[in-house]
């Protein structure tokens, strides 16, 4: 291809994905969605990574157990309300221990 089509192209997917994501913002700026549909769209990014992250957990390593330990333990801590990094920080040190017995 030549240059200019390669910028033409680039261009043409920017606005493709550019424009369904500014429209709601330009048409509905003003008005106030209900609380529902908000607590529905605060949660789809966590939908979508769990969506993405969980079937990983399976598919770790030959033995479908260590995954298991490492989701429960990220579970656990996550359900008690800590940080983020506390949540990845368990989670390694439950699959370290892991690894170390077997």
């Amino acid at each position: 291809m030549l240059r200019a089509e390669i910028i033409v192209l680039i261009a043409m997917m920017a606005m493709v994905t550019y424009i369904p994501r500014m429209l709601p913002f330009a048409l509905w700026s003003s008005k106030q969605l209900p609380r529902f549909i908000q607590g529905v769209l605060g949660n789809v990014p966590y939908a979508a990574l769990g969506a993405l992250i969980f079937p990983a957990v399976f598919l770790m390593k030959e033995d479908i157990f260590y995954g298991l330990v490492g989701a429960i333990a990220a579970f656990i801590v996550a359900f008690t309300g800590a940080n983020v990094v506390l949540v990845v920080i368990a989670s390694i040190a439950a699959l370290s221990a892991y690894s170390y017995i077997l």
